[in-house]
């Protein structure tokens, strides 16, 4: 579900973990989607701000799928729809 959903939305996405955590805190994320198989130091630091700041979290399976339906060549561990 959640790769579609990511793959509908053109260019209101934020891709890349450091960039994630500014959209959360500066209040631009709509919705959070995190690859279960990426690195748990990496993911509880996005998934622990999301909670603070009452962003909803999404779960997917694989970085590669969820880089794929980002449009990029590599996996992505995590993901922001933009408001």
């Amino acid at each position: 579900m959640s790769y579609e959903k990511v793959a509908q939305v053109n260019t209101e996405k934020i891709i890349g973990t450091k960039q994630v955590l500014k959209a959360i805190k500066n209040g631009h994320a709509k919705e959070v989607i995190i690859a279960s198989d990426a690195d748990l130091h990496l993911t509880s630091r996005v998934s622990q701000t999301a909670t603070e700041h009452s962003v909803p979290i999404s779960y997917v399976d694989s970085m590669k799928e969820l880089g794929k339906a980002c449009g990029i060549d590599v996996g992505a561990a995590t993901v922001v729809i933009k408001q």
